[in-house]
């Protein structure tokens, strides 16, 4: 039976645990890595990841949960809704992203290998999967909705749908992920693509 921790242990070793587990799974991800190397660090045992988290796939959803917020400020708050039309908002909102890709491990690694998400939603209660549903990608879900749709729809095959602008734009942000390849053009390439897509599924 795990030990019992005071609050102050239970609140260091939980840090603990989503820090190491941010830096182990952006880098190798669910599957390889093991519950004592998220453990060790902490000074526990492997058996007493349980008396903090459900299991290895709830930590891995606590440690995307912290991102989420702090991607919501930089790529929501701080682009989307900065926006002085339509075009503008989408424009801070990939360019934001892309940032973001670039410099957040844990957020390239859900934006490269969206089976690992799969893997944890297989091991997560609904309630706990609903939290996730909440993340960025909701909001910009919502803006689409309401600022696209309501002014232009593109086309008639299935355009204006919210999933299919959503999907454009998740298009633009697998970019990043290939950046090694187009070498020292990469930054404007990734100005000229914003500016098109945004240009192409707006009207003002």
């Amino acid at each position: 039976m795990p030990p019992a921790f005071s609050e102050e242990e239970r609140s260091r070793i939980t840090e603990q645990l989503i820090d190491t587990a941010t830096r182990l799974f952006s880098a190798q991800g669910l599957r390889k890595t093991s519950l004592e190397e998220l453990t060790a660090p902490a000074g526990i045992a492997k058996s007493s990841l349980y008396a903090f988290f459900d299991s290895k796939e709830d930590l891995y959803l606590e440690a995307m949960l912290r991102q989420n917020e702090q991607v919501r400020r930089r790529v929501i708050d701080e682009g989307l809704n900065r926006g002085t039309d339509t075009r503008d908002a989408l424009r801070r909102f990939l360019r934001a992203t892309v940032a973001e890709l670039d410099g957040n491990p844990l957020y390239r690694r859900l934006m490269s290998h969206p089976q690992e998400m799969a893997a944890v939603a297989a091991k997560l209660t609904p309630e706990r999967m609903a939290a996730a549903e909440r993340g960025p990608m909701a909001d910009l879900t919502r803006f689409l909705s309401t600022r696209v749709l309501g002014t232009h729809v593109l086309g008639t095959h299935g355009e204006g749908d919210p999933e299919v602008l959503l999907g454009v734009l998740r298009a633009v942000l697998l970019t990043p992920l290939h950046a090694e390849h187009l070498g020292a053009v990469y930054p404007a390439v990734m100005d000229r693509l914003i500016d098109a897509v945004t240009e192409g599924i707006t009207s003002c």
